[in-house]
């Protein structure tokens, strides 16, 4: 009898697992939506190529990615909003090119940034892509070679890559208010401290255990694996958190095959600019109906905007093995994390120790007694 049941629980788990593999969401994204997104992504890129200077291109290029967080609020709220996140994004990429040049700092800073972050994006309620792409910037600019003479012109490039985003999404939100009407804003709600503070610092605490580990098993790449970790534990309970790592670790899998068969082309600075907007383009037509499939082309979008410089120096298999291991060692410590942040008797021990070192004015105010 028991063993009937289950065989009877596993088949209806697979089942589960499959309807939600295969599941199509609908999506009312306009297509000027995923259009501009590459413009900002690959404006920059197609400057850069023109002035022969693919590594600035680059720069600007993740600096564009500060579109994503634009809102379907009315036009004031959406561009106060853009202009905030683009400041933030910049203020991200900045502390990873500090810590790039005082090692030593690499995992408390990515880790304090991811916290810090987190808790900024759910006070906010900042949606989809969360703090992803901030803890992104920080990664990618810590392990990007440089000096301390080069950080001004870096930081420069970043920020008219943002800038120009934040254009684009200017007049991209004309365009789209006039098609749809704008999301309510929503007002503010008082501190949750569990929501707000203990979740963020036990995700950033992920993050910096998914870097560390990076870092001792001395890994090529190792800011995706507290990328592919952050992906994984922003679900909002252990299901979806087990759906997405099951989604970005088949995406990843395909997605690697076709970075093979890109990276295997005759590219020149021209055609990797091309790439990164149609990648773009596809990714964001996508990504609300299917994640999974859209983490198919995130897998070598994300290979051109950290490696685009350096193509045809390494082989492309070695990319490929490194970006498939950071992946899986990234999404095994996201579901890790994950378990322990939607685990009651785990954050009942540790929300005493959280709350006495978070700082007062963070910490929800009690009423006065009657």
């Amino acid at each position: 009898m028991r063993h009937h049941w289950t065989w009877h629980r596993l088949k209806t788990l697979a089942h589960e697992e499959w309807h939600a593999l295969v599941t199509i969401n609908p999506s009312d994204r306009p297509w000027q939506m995923p259009a501009s997104v590459a413009l900002a992504a690959g404006l920059p890129m197609l400057i850069g190529a023109y002035f022969d200077h693919l590594d600035y291109g680059l720069v600007s290029s993740l600096g564009g990615m500060a579109f994503l967080y634009l809102p379907r609020t009315p036009l004031h709220h959406r561009m106060v909003t853009m202009m905030a996140c683009a400041f933030g994004f910049l203020g991200c990429y900045v502390v990873g090119l500090v810590v790039h040049l005082l090692p030593f700092l690499l995992v408390p800073a990515i880790t304090l940034t991811a916290i810090v972050v987190t808790m900024v994006c759910r006070y906010y309620r900042v949606g989809p892509p969360g703090s992803l792409f901030f803890v992104m910037a920080a990664s990618i600019a810590a392990y990007t070679p440089g000096d301390l003479m080069q950080l001004p012109l870096k930081a420069g490039l970043f920020a008219l890559g943002s800038l120009l985003s934040t254009q684009i999404a200017f007049v991209y939100s004309l365009i789209a208010l006039r098609i749809r009407t704008p999301a309510p804003v929503e007002p503010l709600q008082p501190l949750d401290f569990d929501i707000v503070v203990l979740d963020s610092v036990l995700i950033g605490a992920a993050v910096g255990v998914a870097l560390a580990l990076a870092q001792a098993l001395q890994l090529d790449r190792p800011y995706w694996v507290p990328v592919s970790c952050l992906a994984v534990i922003q679900g909002m309970s252990v299901r979806a958190i087990w759906n997405r790592q099951l989604h970005r670790i088949l995406g990843t899998s395909l997605g690697l095959g076709v970075a093979i068969v890109l990276l295997s082309l005759p590219l020149e600075k021209w055609s990797i600019a091309l790439l990164i907007m149609t990648l773009s383009f596809v990714i964001e037509t996508a990504v609300i109906r299917h994640y999974g499939f859209a983490v198919i082309f995130i897998t070598p979008l994300t290979i051109f905007l950290a490696d685009a410089a350096t193509l045809g120096h390494e082989a492309p298999g070695a990319i490929i093995q490194a970006r498939f291991i950071d992946t899986l060692l990234g999404c095994l410590i996201g579901l890790i994390g994950g378990i322990l942040l939607h685990n009651a008797s785990f954050r009942n021990l540790v929300r005493p120790a959280v709350r006495w070192l978070t700082p007062l004015a963070l910490l929800p105010r009690r009423s006065p007694p009657p």
